[in-house]
């Protein structure tokens, strides 16, 4: 046990423990339940049911920390609902979609009038009651309206709240946090600074004139009625990620991790480090159990996702005398007012920004290779007595394409496998279903990738009007080829012979010779940072570049075009890890603003599964 985590315990464990007299609590007694983990399964499901409860238990009866006296943590927020709500919605997805997620996307819409403080399972009851006696006499002095003021910078987005009305709120908070520290014995902190509420929080700087934008689009005066919230969340897992699960997993070994579809998972990143590639070590929000997972199947999650909501206190103020301006709300941005129109939505900045769209780039990392299927001598399962190539397997290629030197040579630069072609290819029809117009193709010189983009112009019907060219720039970080050197690579004149659709008259930014082994992060950074401004400067007509490269490319590439800061070496190489075959990230230039922004690609990524090597002898027929 951590010393943090045993400390914890102690200090939970010393408090007095009153004893609940919850109308939900009796039911669960009589049902055999012990005390302490009925009331931690009424909490944990917001005291609603019975049946929630109980569901709870029965998911949590291997959860190794379910007798932890470990209670949760609450906190009290101011929540927008009706059509101000739907408006705040519609920014937080479409400001995703443009710029990215940001702090702001992990927690909705609110505005903290207590933030987080902890309460014993058996007092929680005495929260709500507090909650709504506060509530009853704050209820003629609640604002009938709530002003709110745009205000920006290079880190920050958000409302800020009138300082006559703010008062109010302050008031709520304090008088809510005396009581619940007076009858519940927590010790609960009101919120005293500028009351806000965040609609954008540490974005990158380049990105605050497009969140501006969209902000504009909000009209603070629509009709809105304001509750009080209470929320709890699980003390353990604050500094964890949050991933939700994709798709169903079965536990092949006694160390994995059961998820359903749906199913939200806490990881700690700072476990993750001895954990084998494409997978996690997670512990499960349904069944508080723990164990691996495969990380492709799931997707990241947001913070609140795991909390649960408990009560609510509705300010009705819908009854009381309001006198509506007659003109169109103005909205105050660092002091200069902007007038809105209720026709003007983050739909229409939006296809402002696409009507001056003019190039695009699609990074893409290779298909599956054979050497990540079958393991770094996976040329020697497939070499005679005499040093001929044959199939060992149907995911093996049916041949390999002729070099001049020895074929011991692919085992350094290994083809792609069957999958990989039929992945590459489906990728390209996929492009072809929506449409999508690639004018120009580059590939690192790995065959692996000079094989991706040929089967992904075949599936796109391009393979005899676009033609392939060969970018010894786009070749991955050196530093991370197993044998030190760099390969040696098929010629172009062997690609043409082995019918690969080659640019014979390009000309490569960086000749073979300029790339070095072990070349140092610094350096790779530099290479991909000038060779993706080259290739941009080289392809002026609209539609998408087509880039092919590796794992690597899709950060090294699109941070450079985007203006992004390049990553640590380290959380390079962990993002790396996470890379699927066929992987993809998009960018789109913006005309007006000239720049290159990053948007979702054009077709969905592919997910599938493993599928291990069968012997119907050692299977089958063993007794």
């Amino acid at each position: 046990m951590a010393v943090a985590e045993a400390q914890l315990y102690a200090k939970v464990s010393t408090k007095h423990r009153g004893r609940s007299t919850s109308a939900l609590l009796e039911p669960l007694l009589a049902k055999g339940f012990p005390a302490h983990i009925a009331q931690k399964a009424l909490v944990a499901t917001g005291q609603k049911t019975i049946e929630d409860a109980v569901k709870w238990l029965h998911s949590h009866c291997n959860d190794p920390s379910l007798d932890d006296p470990i209670p949760q943590e609450y906190a009290l927020y101011l929540c927008p609902t009706g059509r101000l709500h739907s408006r705040l919605q519609d920014f937080w997805q479409e400001s995703k979609r443009q710029c990215g997620k940001n702090r702001a996307h992990e927690v909705f819409p609110h505005v903290t009038l207590c933030d987080f403080f902890t309460c014993e399972d058996q007092k929680v009851e005495l929260l709500y009651d507090i909650l709504k006696q506060v509530g009853d006499s704050f209820s003629q002095s609640f604002p009938p309206s709530i002003s709110l003021t745009l205000h920006a910078s290079p880190s920050y987005l958000g409302f800020f709240i009138d300082d006559i009305q703010a008062n109010v709120l302050k008031e709520f908070a304090v008088a809510f946090s005396s009581e619940a520290s007076a009858l519940a014995d927590c010790h609960v902190k009101p919120s005293l600074k500028q009351f806000h509420l965040t609609l954008a929080h540490r974005f990158y700087p380049h990105h605050q004139k497009t969140l501006e934008q969209l902000a504009k689009c909000i009209n603070p005066g629509e009709p809105c009625q304001w509750v009080a919230a209470l929320y709890s969340r699980d003390m353990r897992f604050v500094h964890y990620q949050r991933l939700r699960a994709l798709f169903q997993y079965k536990p092949q070994n006694i160390d994995e991790l059961l998820i359903n579809a749906g199913d939200l998972i806490y990881v700690d990143p700072r476990q993750q480090s001895d954990v084998s590639e494409g997978w996690v070590i997670g512990t499960s929000h349904r069944t508080g159990c723990r164990g691996f997972l495969p990380e492709n199947y799931t997707e990241k999650a947001h913070e609140s996702d795991t909390w649960v909501k408990h009560r609510e206190y509705v300010f009705n103020t819908a009854l009381r005398p309001f006198t509506k301006a007659g003109k169109e709300p103005n909205v105050k941005l660092n002091g200069e007012a902007h007038n809105l129109s209720m026709s003007r939505s983050a739909t229409n900045v939006l296809s402002l920004q696409n009507a001056a769209l003019r190039r695009a780039v699609l990074v893409m990392r290779h298909g599956e290779r054979v050497d990540q299927v079958f393991g770094k001598s996976w040329l020697q399962q497939c070499l005679t007595a005499d040093g001929k190539y044959y199939r060992a397997d149907l995911n093996f290629p049916s041949s390999l394409p002729r070099q001049k030197d020895s074929m011991k040579q692919f085992e350094c630069d290994p083809p792609l496998s069957c999958c990989g072609i039929f992945q590459s290819r489906l990728i390209g029809e996929a492009l072809l279903d929506q449409e999508v117009t690639v004018s120009y193709v580059y590939s690192s010189p790995a065959l692996c990738c000079v094989q991706t983009a040929q089967h992904i112009l075949q599936g796109l019907k391009l393979n005899q009007k676009v033609k392939i060219r060969v970018e010894p720039g786009l070749f991955e970080w050196t530093k991370w080829e197993a044998s030190r050197a760099i390969p040696n690579f098929m010629t172009v004149a062997e690609l043409v012979e082995a019918s690969y659709d080659i640019d014979t008259t390009y000309r490569g930014n960086f000749p073979l010779s300029s790339l070095v082994p072990s070349e140092s992060y610094e350096d790779y950074v530099s290479r991909s940072s000038a060779v993706i401004k080259q290739i941009i400067s080289d392809c002026p007509s609209k539609g998408i570049i087509l880039m092919v490269g590796h794992g690597s490319s899709l950060a090294s590439l699109t941070r450079a075009l985007t203006g992004l800061p390049s990553r640590d070496s380290r959380d390079f190489a962990q993002m790396v890890r996470k890379i699927p075959s066929l992987g993809m990230c998009f960018c789109e230039e913006q005309k007006e603003e000239n720049k290159w922004k990053m948007a979702n690609p054009p077709v969905k990524t592919l997910t599938h599964g493993a599928n291990a090597a069968f012997n119907w002898r050692n299977t089958v027929m063993e007794d």
